[in-house]
């Protein structure tokens, strides 16, 4: 009766013409969209996991980054009766961890390696609706599109990679008739924490060389990273850096100056600024030393001395 109850309830809300909830608007991509019935029972889609491999070695040194944030994120919610999922971005999971005790009860559930949870293949869940949304979400019990899926409750954020495209999804997922909705809400802050984290150690390996700079985030965004080369260039950016400084929503990052992207110095032009920057480096290097520093930048101590007071630059 339970699963009648609820198939009844995501029909009569996607037939009804005032339902512009985000919920209803994912039920209603399930059923029309993706041709799903929500009374279905026949348990996910799975891949070999010789498939599993190949999906995982595409991804490539990502994983090694984002592994030991699921095992840190594991230790603090497996013991509640939750497993860690990370998919791909179309939604397939590649990384799964729960406890022994818990592992047959997710096996049967498809909370395993190999499932498929993308939208299309299992309507409204926590991984595939915040692939297709590319946001934070909670997605709890009866909030699920099948009715077979209404015992859990899922967790889940997007990541993304360094060039700000969707690289995966990281999921909690729990098995626990006695989790409210609230500690699944306070989970969720944890999962959206530590899927910033991975973004932000996948941003920082991909720019070895260059300066990380960290600017304020937007409540509720990604870590908003830039990364400037020796030349001053932003030539990278996360996802929420993007779509803060206006750089275009993911790809390759026609590098631009930093001051012009964060708008500072704007009285002093591009030039001024760059050979300013050349002598406090030059200096600094050089622990205040100015002969050592004007041998540094090939040029004479008074012609430095020169430069420093046309550009403001004291001793000090």
């Amino acid at each position: 009766m339970a699963s009648e109850t609820h198939t009844e309830q995501v029909l009569n809300a996607v037939g009804s013409a005032s339902g512009a909830s985000r919920l209803t608007a994912s039920w209603r991509r399930s059923m029309v969209k993706h041709g799903l019935d929500p009374s279905h029972h026949k348990s996910p889609r799975r891949f070999e996991m010789s498939h599993v491999a190949q999906r995982r070695e595409e991804l490539g040194s990502f994983l090694e980054v984002a592994t030991p944030k699921l095992d840190q994120l594991f230790q603090m919610v497996g013991s509640a009766g939750c497993c860690v999922l990370l998919t791909d971005r179309t939604g397939v999971v590649l990384e799964q961890r729960s406890k022994d005790t818990d592992a047959e009860t997710f096996d049967r559930w498809g909370l395993w390696a190999g499932a498929d949870w993308s939208e299309q293949s299992e309507g409204t869940n926590g991984i595939g609706t915040c692939i297709a949304e590319t946001r934070h979400l909670t997605i709890h019990r009866d909030e699920h599109f099948f009715s077979r899926n209404t015992a859990m409750s899922c967790m889940d954020s997007p990541i993304f990679g360094p060039d700000g495209e969707l690289i995966g999804a990281l999921d909690v997922s729990s098995c626990r008739a006695d989790q409210t909705e609230t500690y699944a809400r306070l989970i969720g802050n944890v999962v959206a924490q530590t899927a910033k984290q991975i973004e932000t150690d996948a941003f920082r390996m991909a720019f070895p060389k260059a300066r990380i700079i960290t600017a304020p985030e937007e409540r509720g965004g990604g870590a908003v990273l830039l990364a400037v080369d020796q030349d001053d260039l932003v030539i990278g950016a996360t996802r929420a850096a993007r779509r803060l400084y206006e750089l275009g929503r993911g790809g390759v990052i026609v590098p631009r100056p930093a001051s012009d992207i964060l708008g500072r110095d704007t009285g002093v032009s591009a030039l001024e600024r760059a050979e300013r920057a050349a002598l406090k480096r030059a200096i600094a290097r050089a622990g205040g030393n100015m002969s050592a520093a004007a041998r540094e930048l090939g040029i004479g101590r008074a012609t430095l001395y020169r430069r420093m007071n046309r550009l403001g630059l004291g001793e000090s």
